[in-house]
Order: C-alpha cells, then sequence, then structure tokens
C-alpha cells in the first residue's frame, strides 16, 4: 500500500492501481500503468512504462498526476481447446518459470500460467505450425527445481511420449534450466523424437520479451526437424532473428539477463531457427539421431539424492569433504582447478573420499578439456581413484545422481567415462 496521502491524493482523482496515468516531476512527464507499491518506501509511485519496464519516483508536493485511461480488462477470447487425440500434436508441457507467465492486465504485472489454455491463447501463431496439446505439469520456480521435479517430469513425458505425439516441448524457467535438459537426455535413451527445453529471460510484460519467439521456434523445429533427441532451444543472439538449438547436455545458461543467455560449450549449437520463415538451418547434425517413433525407449528414472557438486578455490576447507562422507554422501564432483586440480592439502580427505564414495573431477573453466596427467597434482589424484569427467560440472552433477540412481557403484564408475547422451565431446572448439 501506499502511504495514507497518497491514496488520498489518488482516490480524489480517481484513480486506481491498473489505471493509465502520467506523472510530471521537475519538467519530466512519465506514462505508464499505476502499479502497486513494490519498493519498502511508501512514498515512492511505481510505474510501468510502455516500453515494459517499471520505474520509481519519489513523491514531492510538486508532482502533477493526471489520469489518462481507466483499468479495461481486455474482452476475454473463447479459450483455444488445449486438448487433442491427434498422434501429430506438439505436446507443451509447462513446468513454471517467465515462459509459463501472463500478464496481469489489472497490475500490469506477470503471473502464473495456471490453465495451458491459456498459453495458446497468449501465443496463438504456434497453432499454425502444428496442432497443439498442453498441460500445466507442476509450478514450480526453476531455482526450486530438485530431483522430485525431475522424475515427476520423467513420468508426465513418458505419458506424452506413449500417447504418439509428434514432440514434447517442456516450458521451463531458465535459472536451472541446463540441469534439467540434462536429467531428462539421461532419463531418456534411444529417444524416438525431439523433446525440447524452452525458457524466456524478458517476462511477457516487458516489450523486449523473448517468450512468443522462443516457443514459436521451439514447435518449429519440433514439428519440422525430422531429428531426435533433448534440446534447449533459446534466443542465438541479442536481436529477434533466429534462436539456437542447443544438445541438451551442451548448453549452459552463461548470463543472468540477456536473451542469448544460453551457449552450447566446446561444440557448435545443432540448428538455428529461422522463426519469421519457419526455417532450420543445421550446424552440427552430426550429434543427433534421426526421428523414429519405434525405436526402442528406455527409460532410467530415478536419481540419488546424496551427490554434491564443490567448487575447489584457494583457501578450501577439506572439512566440507569429511562433513560430505559423514552424512553418507554416495557421489562427489569436484569443479576442480584449471585441467582439474586440487590443492595438495585436501588429497588425504579426497583419498579417503575415493574409498567411500565415487569422486569425479571437473574445471570450473567454461571452456576446454580435463587433463589429469600433466601435472603431478593431477596423477596423484587419479591414483587415489578420482574419475575425470570430460563435460560441464553441472552436467558430470546431474549424470553421476542418474548413474548412482538406475545402477551398481561399479556400473556408475564406468558410466561416468562413456558418452551417453552427447555429453563429451569428441572435437572440442
Amino acid at each position: 500500500m501506499y502511504s495514507e496521502k497518497i491514496n488520498n491524493i489518488l482516490k480524489k482523482l480517481g484513480i486506481e492501481i491498473g489505471d493509465k496515468i502520467i506523472v510530471e516531476k521537475n519538467g519530466k512527464e512519465y506514462k505508464g500503468i499505476l502499479m502497486p507499491r513494490t519498493f519498502y518506501n511508501p512514498e515512492i509511485l511505481v510505474l510501468k512504462l510502455e516500453n515494459g519496464y517499471n520505474i520509481g519516483i519519489a513523491w514531492d508536493e510538486n508532482i502533477k498526476i493526471k489520469l489518462v485511461s481507466k483499468f479495461e480488462k481486455p474482452c476475454k477470447k473463447p479459450e483455444e481447446k488445449a486438448e487433442c487425440k491427434n498422434e501429430n500434436a506438439i505436446s507443451i508441457l509447462l513446468t513454471g518459470g517467465t515462459i509459463a507467465s501472463k500478464v496481469d492486465y489489472r497490475t500490469g504485472g506477470v503471473t502464473p500460467i495456471m490453465d495451458a489454455n491459456e498459453l495458446i491463447g497468449a501465443i496463438p501463431e504456434i497453432k499454425d505450425i502444428s496442432e497443439i496439446k498442453s498441460r500445466v505439469i507442476m509450478q514450480v520456480f526453476s531455482e526450486n527445481m530438485n530431483f522430485d521435479c525431475y522424475e515427476k517430469m520423467i513420468k508426465e513425458i513418458e505419458k506424452e511420449i506413449k500417447q504418439g505425439c509428434e514432440g514434447i516441448i517442456i516450458a521451463h524457467g531458465t535459472d536451472t534450466m541446463h540441469y534439467s535438459s540434462a536429467a531428462i537426455s539421461f532419463a531418456f535413451q534411444n529417444l524416438g523424437i525431439p523433446l525440447i527445453f524452452v525458457g524466456a529471460q524478458r517476462s511477457s510484460d516487458r516489450g523486449s520479451s523473448d517468450a512468443a519467439i522462443n516457443l514459436i521456434s521451439a514447435c518449429i523445429f519440433a514439428k519440422h526437424s525430422n531429428v531426435s533427441g533433448v534440446f534447449v532451444c533459446m534466443h542465438e543472439s541479442i536481436s529477434d532473428y533466429t534462436c539456437a538449438i542447443h544438445l541438451g547436455t551442451r548448453v549452459r545458461k552463461l548470463h543472468t539477463s540477456r536473451r542469448d543467455a544460453f551457449k552450447t560449450v566446446n561444440a557448435k549449437p545443432v540448428a538455428r531457427v529461422f522463426w519469421r520463415e519457419k526455417k532450420i538451418e543445421w550446424i552440427e547434425k552430426d550429434c543427433v539421431k534421426e526421428k523414429n517413433k519405434e525405436r526402442e525407449l528406455k527409460i532410467y528414472p530415478k536419481f540419488e539424492r546424496k551427490v554434491a557438486l564443490i567448487k575447489i578455490h584457494p583457501g578450501f576447507n577439506p572439512e566440507l569433504i569429511e562433513f560430505l562422507l559423514e552424512k553418507g554422501y554416495k557421489g562427489i564432483v569436484l569443479e576442480g582447478t584449471g585441467l582439474g586440480h586440487a590443492p595438495d592439502y585436501t588429497f588425504d580427505a579426497i583419498k579417503q573420499a575415493c574409498e567411500q564414495a565415487i569422486v569425479c573431477m571437473t574445471s570450473q573453466c567454461i571452456f576446454g578439456r580435463i587433463n589429469m596427467k600433466v601435472y603431478s597434482t593431477g596423477r596423484d589424484l587419479l591414483k587415489f581413484g578420482v574419475i575425470p569427467c570430460e563435460m560441464l560440472p553441472e552436467v558430470a552433477f546431474i549424470k553421476l545422481s542418474w548413474a548412482l540412481g538406475n545402477f551398481t557403484e561399479q556400473e556408475a564408475k564406468e558410466i561416468m567415462q562413456k558418452n551417453i547422451a552427447g555429453e563429451i565431446v569428441e572435437r572440442i572448439l
């Protein structure tokens, strides 16, 4: 709530939250929708400007406010049916996040989509690409995703595959989308259709939103690519021309807010989608299989919870490793320095860990290979039983959890060095 003084002035002017107003201060005019107070200070007006950004305007006695128009909720169009029985349909599963949100026309803010029909109503262009069926399977901010969510996601994806859909799109929050795409990549072996994760960096209330273009591009790829596997579809650059298709185990979020935050690491993207032309341009097609609905699908749906990802750093305390062992952790992924190193004073703890659990080594460097044979530090760690993992740390963490959840410890050790879902790049750029 705004202060009593501001509320009284707004009431006299007949202005309510959601109305379009003009605020004049210090010779400048600001036009936008009056938002609920989001600042701690109740003396700051919040406007959503026409460019989609919010602005706070500190109140003073010289401010002038003018009502432009009262809030009018748009007439609701008849809801599009999100369910269909056509086997050639694309199935969209909503898990939450920015992309699974809509504009609240009362406040100008965004709220979660609770009915899958609303998604089709918000982005009707996808109906021109394919018949669509859609449903909400969870409403989880991606920072809250966990192994329980992955296992639920796997069950819902399996249902869609059994119904014979053409492809599946997972609408997901971006913060941990690359973890989820890795989890699903390992869980579904011999996948016969494309499964595409898609998110949005900018919410649908902003003029720079990437939600619609990303989803349209994902639908184009799902319908017309004729390949199978798990992918991530996001903006290729800061422009709106194309979206990139990344392999689910080679992609990482590399920027907090840019629309092209997701990049393939140590390799090239699989393809780019020209969404206006509905055209797919292949970049690295050798890493994917052709689409084949008759392929015998194998599902390994479990994840071991007692697996940790630890970043090595100057002054690293080996008691962290000892603590995990005391708690019964079965797997530890070390995000080592350089080629895969840890300080020598941690060796006793790491050696003990190798005797009680599986210990894997990755690098905190974004690009390049692991090579633990170059320096004596790495060679000593190999002697203890540390397993070098030629993949992103996040992918190694998910893979180890998955391997321990579905296989014996010895099998899991062997799996960590095998290329299961394209996570190991044979030739690094």
